[in-house]
């Protein structure tokens, strides 16, 4: 097992291995579930990875199947360590959890952003500034508590074996001061140290390209070590997000990726840019309040 594997990973992997032993079997998960005395929703969701499966409902399932001995007991031990709790757990009330779990069993993130710079690349200020505005209902506490949440997850970016990450930015997320002029330029500096690490690679979309392949929104593309672990594409909307894992979806947004990256700055010229836009920034070429032409 990699050491990346998050609950999140193992859950997914037991889920897919359970369904192709049923399938192999022939059995149907009507009859699984009437053998289990549960629900055949409960199956499907286990087979689907969205709900934990116990070592015994695992060691249940396979005895159905007629798998017995080292297999057995390699899958039981995934049941276990899929229910284990990942370091985000505490804080499973401020943050998509699943999206989490899978960004940190990643090898490579592929992303466009439209509006904000990702949590993985934020300064803390940027962050702080940011869920105040689009999150006004919150307090103090949970607010710092979601800024926390996003510093812990960019030691992803460092660790011993680091998160192959690629970002296009359209323009739009340097030209708003978002936490006004000083946090934004420290924020625009910010982009450019983590550009030096050589795990990732920034990109700028600039405004001069004008219509293009990811206008209907952001999204973030997740591939996995194992080949047993197929890729995930988590598409954002105001209420969280889409997990999307069908090949059709997969290769549809990685040729938009594609497409979008073709059209951005080359890493060095968008590196340049943000460092200059960082000493002259867009918003103070245009002061509050002064006429639209």
């Amino acid at each position: 097992m990699s050491e990346r594997r998050s609950p999140t990973i193992r859950r997914r992997r037991l889920g897919a291995e359970l369904r192709r032993l049923r399938d192999g079997a022939g059995i149907t998960i009507e009859a699984v579930a009437e053998q289990l005395e549960c629900s055949a929703s409960k199956v499907s969701r286990i087979e689907t990875g969205h709900t934990s499966a116990t070592p015994r409902d695992v060691r249940d399932m396979l005895r159905i199947y007629g798998v017995v001995g080292t297999e057995s007991d390699e899958l039981v031990q995934i049941a276990r360590e899929a229910r284990q709790k990942g370091w985000w757990h505490p804080y499973s009330t401020v943050l998509v959890g699943a999206y989490v779990g899978f960004e940190a069993a990643a090898g490579t993130i592929r992303a466009y952003e439209q509006q904000v710079v990702p949590g993985l690349l934020g300064t803390e200020e940027y962050a702080g500034a940011m869920i105040c505005a689009a999150r006004p209902d919150l307090s103090a506490d949970e607010v710092q508590q979601r800024v926390r949440v996003r510093m812990g997850r960019q030691s992803l970016l460092t660790q011993d074996d680091p998160v192959d990450l690629w970002v296009v930015l359209d323009e739009a997320v340097l030209s708003r001061p978002v936490g006004g002029d000083a946090v934004m330029r420290g924020q625009l500096r910010r982009l450019v140290e983590v550009s030096e690490l050589p795990n990732v690679t920034l990109q700028v979309l600039p405004f001069e390209v004008g219509a293009h392949a990811g206008m209907d929104g952001n999204f973030t593309i997740l591939g996995f070590p194992e080949a047993g672990d197929p890729d995930v594409v988590y598409a954002e909307n105001a209420t969280g997000g889409l997990f999307l894992e069908k090949s059709d979806e997969l290769q549809k947004y990685k040729s938009i990726f594609d497409q979008i990256r073709a059209a951005a700055m080359e890493p060095e010229e968008s590196i340049a840019h943000i460092a200059k836009l960082a000493e002259e920034p867009l918003w103070k070429w245009r002061p509050r309040g002064s006429p639209r032409t």
